[in-house]
């Protein structure tokens, strides 16, 4: 699933082909893609301008100047500038500029809605993980219960993180993932923030890990899954000391540490 570092990839390259163009036209070839109304929710997005594209958390949201539509691109989505069609292309975009965006999903868990007002499930997102402050993220921890993977999953508490980046982080902090967060010092805490700012700005840097359908806007993929230091490397060497890769299962997410620098 696309995760914080891929989404945002996609709103960078995407910003400069979107930002002031008129939305034409669009088509759903899939209802689902549309939240089952494809019909209302092309005419509603047919003649608005994009005013801002931002992102929160996982979502990328348009602002219009009637309304909002917000995508989210869920396991398999893709949104690439004049993307060639195929048949797993769920909605296209027309843009006035002669360019179309492509909305791309293999197992249609994705959504591209139009709502009048600013979209209740953004709302309710905790605080975007990429830049957030020590303090704020201090305060969205300390002295909560709960297992720190879970926790960090928990896209009410901070958005954005998913499996690859909660695993790389606790693994650079030292920390095992099923640590409850409520037995923390602030010291540790502060070495997660660390560790999340870290890897959140590596990611991006590289463009977001490209482990199975990810591609930005531009049709191109990620390098960040080759900086990996646990997530997927079950059974290899950890980088920092040599012990075997662990794979258990927490919350349903398999998830990646290593036993001798990550100890619970």
């Amino acid at each position: 699933m696309p995760e914080l570092p891929e989404v945002e990839t996609v709103r960078r390259t995407l910003a400069p082909h979107v930002t002031g163009r008129k939305i034409l036209a669009v088509r759903y070839f899939s209802p689902l893609a549309a939240g089952g109304s494809p019909d209302a929710m092309a005419e509603a997005l047919a003649g608005t301008r994009i005013l801002q594209l931002q992102r929160k958390g996982k979502y990328l949201i348009f602002h219009l100047d009637a309304g909002w539509m917000t995508v989210h691109l869920r396991m398999t989505g893709k949104l690439l500038v004049d993307g060639a069609r195929s048949p797993w292309t769920r909605a296209q975009i027309e843009l006035d500029s002669g360019r179309y965006l492509i909305f791309e999903d293999v197992r249609q868990f994705g959504r591209m809605l139009w709502s009048a007002d600013f979209p209740a499930d953004v709302a309710r997102l905790g605080p975007d993980a990429l830049g957030l402050s020590s303090d704020e993220f201090l305060a969205l921890l300390r002295g909560r219960r709960g297992n720190l993977k879970p926790l960090l999953l928990n896209q009410r508490v901070v958005a954005g993180l998913g499996n690859i980046y909660v695993d790389e982080a606790l693994h650079r902090a030292r920390l095992h993932p099923l640590t409850n967060a409520s037995q923390l010092s602030r010291k540790r805490l502060l070495r997660l923030h660390s560790a999340v700012a870290e890897v959140l700005a590596e990611a991006v840097a590289a463009g977001g890990s490209s482990i199975s359908d990810y591609l930005d806007a531009d049709g191109r993929r990620g390098w960040f899954q080759i900086s990996h230091r646990v997530y997927g490397r079950e059974g290899e060497p950890c980088l920092s000391c040599g012990t075997p890769i662990r794979r258990i299962v927490v919350s349903q997410r398999g998830t990646h540490y290593c036993p001798s620098c990550q100890r619970p």
